[in-house]
This record gives structure tokens, C-alpha cells and sequence, in this order.
């Protein structure tokens, strides 16, 4: 059993490991759960966000016992990275590892709760949505940051941002579902490029990005609108070629 607590002066450390030693049997659940649960819990007037990932397979046991940090272990670690960077994710509070010689058992991650105002997703989803190009170009200007810091967030998608809009009218972006980063010295145009490719389908969505990314980054804005739209179809075809796929091969269901 490995847990790591982050000192907090609202949470107790006890009262985490009580909450993790009863998750399947208390909280509120949040989200679908179809992979990994996410559930709820009040704790001295604080909500606490505890996520449960999904237990791995028998190769997967072995290699984040012996070989891998767990994904519970990287969100926490990561989460640090990212606070000490000035980038927005919810307090990182713990992890807890479960395993056997075996292998890893069951892992958990916990942070404080985040409510926000919108996601990524809801530009995506809503045309309309009220202020959508400001909030659009300033979240361009967040992911410029990251990519100036060095921090390929490799699950940028539209669910994983959370918006949250300020007194004086401006948005702040926190990032969550944090265990596939990588951290460079410099980031290339490309892979800079192939961060943004899976946040939106709409084309006049990229275009929006590409003008704001070429305004701070100083890069030419053509460049930018033909490589990153060029990477976004591409990642699109992928990704409906894949459902179509699982879906044929679950046709009895």
C-alpha cells in the first residue's frame, strides 16, 4: 500500500484514507463511470473530488508496480508540476496505490473540487454560446503558455479544460484528468500543432485558435490554419474510423 498525502489545512490525512477505505460505499458519484469513478464527498465544508481508476489488466498489474509510475501517482505528481508553473488544475490533496507482489490492485487520486462555469465542450457544442470568441481566444493564449512552458498536456480535448469566468469578466483554465503529460525544453511548431488537433471539429473554431495563437506566438497565421487544420481532419477520420470499427465488433450488444 502506497499513500502520499499533500499537507492541507482543511482536510485531515485520516479523514482521506476514510473516505478512500469507503469509496465503493459512500459519495456521490460524478460522471458517467463507464471507465474510471469519479464520486464526491464533503469534508469540513470542502468537496473532495476522489477519482478510482479503472483496475489495470494482468500485464498492466505488473509493469505500474514494478516498472511505471500509476496513473494516480502521475495526476498528483503532475498536478504539483503544474501549479508550480502558474498553470490552473484543482488542489492535489492525495494518491493511494492498493497492490500485491502481483501487481497494482486499485488506484485513486485525490484533489479538491473544481465547479466551474463551462468546458472546452460547450464552445464546441453551443454556436452561441455567450462571449464564445473571447472565451475562445483567451483559452488559445492559455494553451500558448503551456507550450511555452514546455507542457504537452497529450489529453487536451474538450472535456479536460474546466472555465471558469472571473469577477473582472476575464476566464481562467484548469486542466484536469492529468496522467499523460510530457515535459520538453522547447516545444516544436508540429507538436504544438498536434496538441491542439483534437479540441474541435469546426473549422471556423480553428481558424479563430490559429489567428490568437499567431497574434502571441508571432508565427505565421497561414502556417498555423493549414497545419493544424490539416492535423485536426486527419485526427477526425481516425477517431470516427475507430468508433465504426468498435462498433461492428460489437454488434451483438
Amino acid at each position: 500500500m502506497t499513500f502520499h498525502f499533500k499537507r492541507n489545512p482543511l482536510v485531515p490525512q485520516k479523514a482521506v484514507m476514510d473516505l478512500i477505505a469507503n469509496f465503493q460505499t459512500e459519495g456521490n458519484l460524478f460522471g458517467d463511470g463507464k471507465r474510471n469513478k469519479i464520486k464526491l464527498f464533503e469534508v469540513h465544508g470542502k468537496t473532495i473530488n476522489i477519482k478510482s481508476f479503472k483496475i489495470p489488466n494482468l500485464i498492466n498489474k505488473v509493469a505500474y508496480k514494478y516498472f511505471r509510475k500509476s496513473k494516480a501517482r502521475r495526476s498528483f505528481e503532475y498536478a504539483n508540476i503544474l501549479l508550480e508553473n502558474g498553470i490552473g488544475t484543482p488542489e492535489p490533496i492525495a494518491y493511494f496505490e492498493n497492490s500485491t507482489l502481483a501487481g497494482l490492485k486499485d488506484s485513486y487520486y485525490v484533489s479538491e473540487h473544481l465547479k466551474c462555469h463551462l468546458t472546452y465542450r460547450e464552445l464546441v457544442e453551443i454556436p452561441d454560446y455567450p462571449d464564445r470568441d473571447t472565451i475562445l481566444r483567451q483559452f488559445t493564449r492559455f494553451s500558448y503558455t503551456l507550450h511555452q512552458k514546455g507542457i504537452e498536456f497529450m489529453d487536451h480535448s474538450p472535456g479536460n479544460t474546466l472555465i471558469k469566468k472571473t469577477i473582472s469578466g476575464n476566464y481562467e483554465f484548469f486542466l484536469v484528468d492529468l496522467n499523460r503529460m510530457q515535459f520538453h525544453k522547447t516545444m516544436p511548431f508540429d507538436v504544438r500543432m498536434k496538441n491542439l488537433c483534437r479540441l474541435t471539429p469546426h473549422k471556423e473554431m480553428v481558424a479563430v485558435m490559429s489567428n490568437e495563437y499567431a497574434k502571441v506566438s508571432g508565427e505565421p497565421e497561414g502556417l498555423i490554419f493549414q497545419t493544424l487544420w490539416k492535423m485536426t481532419t486527419h485526427f477526425q477520420h481516425r477517431f470516427y474510423r475507430k468508433k465504426r470499427l468498435k462498433k461492428k465488433l460489437k454488434f451483438w450488444k
